[in-house]
C-alpha cells in the first residue's frame, strides 16, 4: 500500500477529509508556500498498480563507472530545452457537480491534492467558453437570435459551476493561470443553427439535430461574413471581461476545440482558411486585453492543417502557440519541425472510457512522455474531477483525477492522479526541460531542471520484473532499483548535482 499501516481505502482516498494527509507520504501540509522539495533534501516517490507514492530512499551519487557501458542513461544538464509553462486539468460543470456534492471538509481535501502544494499543485487549467461535452446542458452566453450588439450577453450559467470551481482552485493557488476555448458560437451563428454537428450516439437521448444542420469536417460551419466574424471576437472579448469582473484572468484562448470533428455535442467545424480569416478578428480583441491568442485545438495528425492557417501573415502574426491533443500527436514531429518559435501545449489528455485503471494510466505515460520529448511545454489533463460512473453529458463515460461517490460523500484519487501528481507536483513553471541520452535501449525517462536548480526525474519501469537504471549526472552516477511495473520520481536538490 502507500505506506506502513496504510490501506488500500486510506491510499486512494475513501475516506474523507483529513485522512489522506496522515496516510500517505508527502500528502501533510497542502498548500503551505512552497513545493515539498523546497522543503528538504532529496526524494523518492514510486506508484505502482493499488500502490500510490511510496516514499523510498535515494541512494548517493557516486562516481562514475570506468566503463561507459555500465550506464543507461545520460541526463544533459547542460543542454536544456524548453520551458515548462505548467500542468493541470479541465474545469467542467459536472466537475463542480460532483465536487459540491461532498461535505465541506472533503470538498476542500479533494480540491487539496489537486491545487495545494502537497498535491498535484496545477499551475495552468483549461475551461470552457460556454458549453462542452461535460456540461450539464447546451449553453451560449448569447442565445438571442442576430443580437450582433451582444446586448443579451451573460456568464449567468457559469456563476453556478465553472466560476466557483475556478475560484476554489485559485483560493489555494492564487497564482493559477487559466486559458479557454469554445466548443461552439451561439447557434444563430452557424450555417446550421444546431449546437451539435452530428446524430446523437446510440443509446442516448435525441439532440434533435436536422440532416440538414449536420457538419461536416473540411467544411466551414460558423458563417463566413464580416459582421459574424467581428460579432464572435467581441463575444470572446466579453468572456474575459465578465471572468474579470468575477476575479479571474484569463491567460490564453484559442479558437476552437477540435475544429475538425463534427460532433453529437457542441462542436463547430471550420476549415483552415475559415480559421485564418477570424484569428485577426479575435487577435485585434484580445490585443486590448492583453490576452494571448494560440492556435487550436488541433485534433488530427496532419500538420498541414496548421501550415495552412500559417500561410496567411495576419492569421501567423496573431499566433503564439499550438494547442494539441488525441490525434494530434501524429502530427508533433512536423509542428516540431516547422515552428519552432510556438510554444506547443498538450491541450488535452485523452479521456478513456470511465475505466479509472492502471492500465490507461500506463496509457497516458507513454502520451505525456512523446509531447514533452518533441517540445512540449505544458500538458492539460481532461476532468479534474467526475461523479462515480461519471458520464459526459452526451454519452461518453469519462476517466477523471477525483472519482466522487456521491451518494456516500466520499472521493477517490484514481489511478491517473498518480500518473499526473509524479509530474505536475515537483515540475515547477519556469523548469526547463533536459535531454536525457539512451544507453543500451533505456529511454523510459524525462528530466526537468527547476528554477531553484533541482532536478526532477521521472523514471517508468515498464517490465514485469525489477530493473536497474545508471543515470549520469553532471559526472556522477546515481543508481536506482526500480519496482516492476512502477513509476516513479526521484527529486535532487541543486546542492546535490551542483
Amino acid at each position: 500500500m502507500a505506506g506502513p499501516g496504510v490501506s488500500r481505502r486510506e491510499a486512494f482516498g475513501l475516506v474523507g477529509a483529513g485522512a489522506l494527509a496522515s496516510a500517505v507520504p508527502g500528502l501533510a501540509g497542502a498548500a503551505t508556500g512552497s513545493p515539498p522539495h523546497e522543503r528538504s533534501g532529496p526524494l523518492w516517490f514510486s506508484t505502482r498498480a493499488g500502490q500510490p507514492w511510496r516514499s523510498v530512499a535515494v541512494p548517493e551519487l557516486t562516481a562514475a563507472a570506468a566503463n561507459p557501458f555500465a550506464m543507461s542513461a545520460q541526463i544533459r544538464l547542460d543542454a536544456p530545452k524548453q520551458t515548462i509553462a505548467g500542468f493541470g486539468g479541465a474545469f467542467s460543470e459536472k466537475g463542480w457537480e460532483a465536487l459540491s456534492a461532498l461535505p465541506a471538509p472533503a470538498r476542500a481535501t479533494a480540491l487539496e491534492r489537486l491545487f495545494g502544494d502537497d498535491g498535484c499543485a496545477f499551475s495552468q487549467c483549461r475551461t470552457p467558453i460556454g458549453a462542452n461535452d461535460i456540461s450539464r446542458k447546451w449553453y451560449s452566453y448569447d442565445e438571442t437570435p442576430g443580437d450582433f450588439a451582444l446586448s443579451h450577453f451573460s456568464v449567468a450559467n457559469d456563476r453556478e459551476t465553472l466560476i466557483p470551481y475556478i475560484k476554489a482552485a485559485k483560493d489555494l493557488r492564487p497564482d493559477l493561470k487559466v486559458w479557454a476555448s469554445p466548443w461552439s458560437p451561439p447557434t444563430w451563428m452557424k450555417k446550421g443553427g444546431h449546437y451539435a454537428q452530428a446524430p446523437a450516439w446510440p443509446n442516448n437521448p435525441d439532440n434533435g439535430i436536422r440532416p440538414d444542420q449536420l457538419g461536416r469536417e473540411g467544411t466551414d460551419s460558423f458563417i463566413q461574413e464580416d459582421r459574424y466574424f467581428e460579432t464572435y471576437a467581441r463575444y470572446f472579448a466579453r468572456y474575459v471581461e465578465e471572468y474579470a469582473k468575477a476575479g479571474i484572468r484569463i491567460d490564453t484562448v484559442m479558437p476552437q476545440n477540435e475544429f475538425n470533428s463534427a460532433q453529437p455535442f457542441p462542436s463547430c467545424t471550420w476549415t483552415p482558411e475559415g480559421l485564418a480569416r477570424f484569428i485577426p478578428f479575435v487577435g485585434r480583441e484580445m490585443d486590448k486585453l492583453g490576452v494571448r491568442v494560440f492556435f487550436g485545438t488541433l485534433e488530427r495528425g496532419n500538420a498541414d492543417l496548421v501550415s495552412a492557417v500559417m500561410a496567411h501573415p495576419e492569421a501567423a502574426a496573431v499566433i503564439k502557440g499550438l494547442g494539441v491533443q488525441w490525434a494530434g500527436k501524429a502530427a508533433l514531429p512536423a509542428l516540431a519541425e516547422r515552428f519552432p518559435k510556438l510554444e506547443l501545449w498538450g491541450s488535452e489528455q485523452e479521456c478513456g472510457v470511465g475505466t479509472n485503471d492502471w492500465h490507461y494510466a500506463r496509457y497516458g505515460w507513454a502520451t505525456i512522455k512523446r509531447y514533452f520529448q518533441y517540445g512540449a511545454s505544458a500538458w492539460t489533463y481532461w476532468n479534474m474531477a467526475m461523479p462515480k460512473g461519471g458520464m459526459s453529458g452526451w454519452g461518453w463515460p469519462q476517466n477523471s483525477l477525483v472519482e466522487v461517490d456521491t451518494a456516500a460523500g466520499t472521493y477517490r484519487l484514481t489511478e491517473d492522479y498518480w500518473l499526473i501528481r509524479h509530474l505536475a507536483a515537483f515540475v515547477r513553471p519556469g523548469a526547463r526541460f533536459v535531454p536525457v541520452d539512451s544507453f543500451l535501449g533505456f529511454d523510459d525517462q524525462l528530466a526537468f531542471r527547476n528554477p531553484d536548480g533541482s532536478l526532477v526525474l521521472v523514471t517508468n519501469n515498464a517490465i514485469a520484473q525489477p530493473l536497474t537504471v545508471r543515470n549520469m549526472i553532471g559526472g556522477r552516477m546515481l543508481s536506482l532499483e526500480l519496482a516492476p511495473d512502477s513509476l516513479n520520481t526521484i527529486v535532487l536538490p541543486a546542492s546535490m548535482i551542483g
